[in-house]
């Protein structure tokens, strides 16, 4: 994996970086694996926006990604790692000895042909992209596609590059430091993945001109003081104007720019041992 830059032949070009791909081995996905994916730009049933500066983008099709790892004991021999349109991370299709195929998240240190295994054997090897009860990996180990609840399949830790880590079990509960900097409880018989994720230079890449994020189906973020009144409590005013409001809101007058909007009686609050970082 690398970052591949370009001469400065136009303006877009001189600040545009993207991936090198050389950890792809496969240039199409599985068939059998892919789901159709509709857009919504950002609106809902009714026909409303709801998320604000999306639409557009390039057509997809979803690939069924499997965050559960439920086929217990059965191993699994990597044939491909796949390029996935919806997410920043790499995949990786694995086959197992029945012939059925699925996608995984691939590890960093994942290569075609290596075997990979979801188990709750205490003498499983501790491997990229093994799977296994937090119960079984030992602490300081590097994991992703973590549980919060057992069965229900990984929900954190799945974007390029991350891994939380063990530092602590005790009772029911293993301490895992995210990659936030957050220390959260989480049940031992939660499952997780052993590994760093891939595509770690995700976070240095330069999108480098706006048409670029308009085919990742982002557009334009409009910032409120140069907006209409009506559009926005920020908006109106002669010329130049600053925002005019003691403190800064959203458009639908809601306390923005720092404001904490996370319940306090959350039903999670127990399990945070130590908050992340600010």
């Amino acid at each position: 994996m690398g970052i591949k830059r370009f001469k400065p032949t136009t303006n877009s070009l001189r600040h545009t970086t993207i991936a090198d791909f050389a950890e792809i081995t496969k240039g199409y996905p599985e068939k059998a694996l892919l789901a159709p994916l509709s857009k919504s730009g950002g609106r809902n049933n009714r026909g409303r926006v709801t998320l604000r500066f999306r639409g557009g983008g390039h057509k997809r099709m979803y690939r069924l990604v499997d965050f559960k790892r439920d086929r217990i004991d059965s191993p699994a021999k990597v044939i491909a790692i796949e390029y996935d349109p919806n997410r920043s991370s790499r995949i990786a299709l694995i086959q197992y000895a029945d012939g059925v195929k699925a996608y995984i998240l691939a590890p960093l240190e994942l290569r075609t042909g290596d075997e990979v295994i979801s188990t709750r054997d205490m003498d499983a090897e501790i491997r990229p992209g093994n799977c296994l009860p937090i119960s079984r990996i030992p602490l300081g180990t590097a994991i992703h596609n973590v549980e919060l609840s057992p069965g229900k399949g990984g929900q954190i830790v799945r974007s390029a590059g991350t891994s939380a880590q063990i530092i602590g079990k005790e009772g029911d509960f293993a301490h895992i430091r995210l990659p936030s900097s957050e220390v959260r409880m989480i049940r031992v018989n939660c499952r997780a993945t052993v590994g760093q994720l891939s595509n770690v230079e995700h976070e240095s890449l330069s999108v480098g001109k706006a048409g670029r994020s308009r085919w990742l189906g982002h557009r334009g973020h409009v910032r409120g003081v140069v907006q209409n009144p009506h559009d926005h409590p920020h908006g109106g005013g002669e010329g130049k104007s600053p925002q005019g409001n003691p403190h800064p809101v959203t458009p639908w007058g809601k306390p923005t720019k720092g404001y904490k909007t996370r319940k306090k009686r959350k039903y999670s609050n127990f399990l945070i041992v130590k908050r992340r970082s600010k």
